[in-house]
């Protein structure tokens, strides 16, 4: 069962934003059975979704179109629609009553005729009720292919994929399952990793495929089965799940699907009644976002500071200027006593700090560019490790941010 995206506008062309969509639907598609075959973006322009739309029919069972659907005459989507299918647009009422009650009730501005003409449809389209805005969905079939429209605008496109779109194609087509198992792993390379794992990777059934996932000091090792018995494929993933554990099992820090790295440090503080604090410097606060972009993390999550500059170390955090003139920002000793100072400030149980180089230039410090300093304050004591992680400034960024969360995770598990 193969599906095609096919998101439409100059704006994801040219930049000037991101196509979010095609991810959600990719996965939201993939639950259910569904392999997402290809992703195209294209132009506003007749001839080029013309083109998409006839050759993504040739290559798969469903073709999921997003964008083009607005009141403008830059959008164009409907029109084209209706010459591929050789259709007309006609008047949806229930579509037109709705347009009507949205304006009434959220819209200041008199409804116009460029906004009613929002609900003219397909003819042979099976409109699907899009509840957060003016532009319905349409679901459409050729020669056994499925055709849906959805609108760009991503809450709106959810909306319709979880309310119309996932439950008909379910009910339109008989699907296998298809299972995924994400392992994560902290403080390992991906060849290392591959190595050790070789025997056991040569020995996966052939119904289950494994993917690396590398990203800046941690990898995922994604598990995917395919098959008609959802037992038979869930077992198997447990098994071979298990056999991993065996081998990499100190490397191992959660599985995806149930929790991220940040969550499980939340969990394991929460479960030892400690709370936490953070004094980040060349990291600028991405630490304590992970945390506190998280649900429930007030339970233990006291606070944090940037103490970007020099001179703010010494002035919010109190840092000993002899210290950072002796040491230089970029030390040992200054991260231990941001780690401190910060575990002090917020009166938390445990603490992390971070200072380094990221580059392109030197700053303040002399060291390498992508050299950081990693500390951890524990109730008891401090200590910092010295890490040299690239000469890529968003690089040295991200390492230093996953090897907080690996330190800090090793001392609440007992593993540093």
């Amino acid at each position: 069962m193969l599906a095609e995206i096919i998101t439409i506008g100059d704006e994801i062309l040219i930049g000037q934003i991101v196509d979010s969509n095609s991810a959600f639907i990719g996965k939201e598609l993939n639950d259910i059975g569904v392999d997402v075959y290809q992703i195209t973006s294209i132009s506003d322009d007749k001839k080029h979704i013309l083109n998409a739309l006839d050759e993504a029919k040739q290559r798969v069972d469903i073709v999921i179109i997003t964008g083009g659907l607005g009141p403008t005459k830059d959008d164009i989507t409907k029109h084209t629609i209706c010459e591929y299918f050789d259709d007309k647009l006609i008047q949806n009422d229930e579509v037109l009553v709705h347009v009507e009650k949205l304006f009434a009730k959220y819209i200041s501005t008199p409804i116009s005729d460029v906004n009613k003409q929002q609900a003219m449809v397909p003819s042979t389209s099976r409109v699907l009720m899009n509840q957060y805005g003016t532009a319905p969905g349409m679901w459409l079939e050729k020669d056994n292919t499925v055709f849906i429209s959805m609108p760009g605008v991503p809450y709106e496109m959810k909306g319709l994929m979880k309310s119309q779109v996932l439950p008909g194609l379910q009910k339109r087509f008989d699907r296998p399952y298809i299972l995924h198992k994400t392992v994560l792993t902290y403080g390992m390379g991906e060849s290392a990793i591959a190595e050790k794992i070789e025997s056991w990777e040569d020995n996966l059934p052939s119904f289950i495929k494994l993917a690396y996932l590398p990203n800046l000091g941690r990898v995922r090792l994604r598990l995917s089965a395919r098959g008609k018995n959802k037992a038979v494929l869930e077992e198997a993933i447990k098994i071979n799940v298990d056999q991993l554990e065996t081998l990499i099992g100190d490397i191992i820090v959660g599985f995806e699907e149930n929790e991220t790295i940040e969550k499980k440090i939340g969990s394991l503080l929460v479960d030892q009644g400690k709370t936490l604090a953070i004094a980040e410097s060349c990291t600028g606060g991405k630490i304590a976002q992970s945390f506190t972009i998280n649900a429930g993390a007030s339970a233990y999550f006291k606070g944090a500071v940037v103490t970007y500059a020099t001179a703010s170390k010494i002035d919010v955090l109190g840092i000993d200027p002899a210290v950072i003139k002796e040491y230089t920002v970029t030390s040992a000793e200054v991260a231990e006593a941001m780690a401190l100072a910060a575990k002090d400030k917020f009166k938390s149980d445990y603490a992390i700090a971070t200072t380094g180089n990221a580059g392109p230039t030197k700053g303040d410090g002399d060291v390498e560019v992508g050299t950081v300093f990693v500390a951890i304050a524990t109730p008891d004591s401090v200590f910092s490790k010295k890490y040299v992680f690239s000469n890529l400034r968003e690089r040295t960024i991200g390492k230093a941010v996953n090897k907080a969360f690996e330190l800090i995770l090793g001392v609440l598990t007992k593993n540093l």
